[in-house]
């Protein structure tokens, strides 16, 4: 198994705290190894320190009892955008019709303050993302992605073996492993009883 997704989890963390020391109502991140290789159609980003300063906005939200989204956590509202504005977040001047505000990038003053932190997980995601190209070829690319599936599909219990789990699209678990936080080991879909019989 590759050391790279611990170290981005690592990495992960780290950002979050550089967010917490701007914004001490952030709320601790988890387990950020829950990020890793998962993309939000909500939110429109692939993993990066914008996402995970959108994500942040939603701990902030949640620290303070604000119902940032609405549309079953589709729709990023007005609130969203004033906490989104705090953290260092631009955006568009007029919502999407789908999704809100959900589409925020980093304002310059922001790229300034975190331009080191923006670094490191820049480094972090261009090393992971090269550990696991060499994996794709030969991996298991689950059911969404034999139905022709954008990987948008329903989630499902992953577990790891100290017994947390997450929800996640198979798919995406099939891409590159998700490491869990408090034992280290890759979270996976246990088989479902049954199906092997037929």
């Amino acid at each position: 198994m590759s050391t790279t997704p611990p170290v981005l989890a690592a990495e992960l963390a780290g950002a979050w705290a550089d967010i917490q020391r701007h914004h001490p109502e952030l709320p601790d991140l988890a387990a950020p190894e829950s990020l890793i290789g998962e993309s939000s159609s909500a939110c429109g980003h692939e993993l990066s320190f914008e996402r995970l300063l959108h994500e942040a906005v939603h701990g902030i939200a949640a620290a303070r009892g604000v119902r940032d989204t609405s549309r079953a956590g589709r729709y990023h509202n007005r609130r969203f955008l004033a906490i989104a504005e705090e953290l260092g977040l631009d955006h568009p001047e007029e919502p999407h019709p789908s999704s809100g505000f959900s589409l925020v990038t980093l304002s310059p003053e922001a790229k300034r303050r975190y331009r080191p932190t923006i670094e490191r997980l820049q480094r972090a995601l261009k090393a992971h993302s090269a550990a696991t190209a060499a994996d794709t070829a030969r991996s298991f690319r689950g059911p969404a992605a034999r139905h022709g599936s954008s990987g948008g599909g329903v989630r499902v219990k992953a577990v790891c073996d100290c017994g947390r789990n997450v929800r996640v699209v198979p798919s995406v678990l099939a891409q590159a492993p998700i490491v869990c936080g408090g034992c280290g080991k890759p979270f996976r879909i246990p088989e479902v009883v049954g199906a092997a019989a037929g």
